[in-house]
């Protein structure tokens, strides 16, 4: 039986949600404190794509890679804080809870494809 990566997976984005969930908790923290920068992790889709990845065919009858890839979408001000006070904090309530509703929602994704996922390779097993 080959090696069954979905676990694996599953397991760093977890853990990059974990550290993203710890960053945002400390701009929520920090709002008040002066001078206090916003703090973020880059997407857990350029964390993957850096750490070489590759896709493993088994056949030569299987679909490549497309060799295109796609042109990444930017949404203006991405990244950047919407307001910064006059004591130079960079922290935006509203943004901050934002990320925590996108952090929640890709822990609750991640958890119910890990949970399918296992319970087909629990099913394949007893047959």
């Amino acid at each position: 039986m080959n090696k069954i990566h979905l676990f694996d997976l599953a397991s760093q984005q977890a853990r990059w949600l974990s550290a993203r969930h710890i960053a945002v908790a400390s701009n929520i923290a920090n709002a008040n404190t002066p001078g206090y920068k916003a703090v973020d992790l880059p997407p857990f889709e350029t964390v993957i794509n850096e750490s070489n990845v590759m896709l493993n065919t088994t056949s030569p009858l299987h679909i490549g890679a497309d060799p295109l890839p796609a042109e990444p979408l930017s949404v203006k001000g991405e990244g950047q804080p919407w307001e910064v006070s006059h004591s130079g904090n960079s922290v935006t309530i509203e943004q901050e809870l934002l990320k925590s509703g996108e952090v929640m929602s890709a822990y609750s994704l991640n958890r119910g494809i890990t949970k399918a996922f296992g319970q087909m390779l629990i099913m394949s097993v007893k047959g």
